[in-house]
């Protein structure tokens, strides 16, 4: 019972500590680059900051409407490529280029859906001859697809290595592979660059 009063004292002294060092990394003769705000300048803003509701309901609202205008932000830049609002997994200067360097190529990929349909809409008409004739070309298809990919693949990490030598270019690769299997008007972020235009 005493044991865990003086664990959590020394607890809360060296996080002090660790303040303390943090407020002191700055030389103390330095300027601070701001004023110093008056007293009643610094209340009125720690009196706005902490406005935690007490109803249960109105935080949840608050929480609600917080995520919705993130989702809306997210919405507006994956349809601008607005950086600062991508979400995580679309961000940085590696994944851009890898979106610009699949967008500025025709692939074979980007076709697949569509090839799909007519090739189902084929193997289900009953013409013998018909239905083998889509599985030959969806088998052939389908190779030169993996085909693509390989060439795309080759040469976005060929151009990864050039352009970001020692940066982390970890899976760009493979998202931009993902990217080719959409249509070029369905991706998101939306396409920056045209075709044939370099990245």
């Amino acid at each position: 019972m005493f044991r865990r009063r003086s664990d959590d004292a020394a607890a809360s002294a060296t996080v002090l500590e660790k303040q303390d060092e943090t407020t002191q990394a700055r030389d103390p003769q330095a300027k601070k680059g701001r004023p110093t705000p008056k007293r009643s300048e610094a209340e009125a803003n720690r009196r706005n900051r902490v406005t935690v509701p007490k109803d249960r309901k109105e935080a949840a609202r608050q929480g609600r409407e917080r995520m919705r205008v993130e989702r809306e932000k997210q919405r507006q830049a994956l349809m601008n490529g607005d950086e600062r609002h991508l979400p995580a997994r679309d961000k940085g200067p590696v994944r851009k280029f890898a979106r610009d360097y699949v967008d500025s190529r025709w692939s074979l990929a980007e076709f697949f859906l569509p090839a799909a349909v007519v090739i189902l809409v084929l193997s289900i008409v009953k013409v013998p001859t018909l239905q083998m004739l889509s599985t030959l070309l969806f088998l052939l298809f389908f190779v030169f697809v993996i085909l693509d990919f390989v060439r795309l693949g080759f040469g976005l990490r060929k151009q990864l290595t050039e352009r970001f030598a020692g940066q982390n270019t970890r899976g760009a690769v493979a998202y931009g592979i993902m990217r080719t299997l959409q249509m070029r008007r369905l991706r998101l972020p939306k396409p920056q660059v045209r075709r044939g235009e370099k990245p």
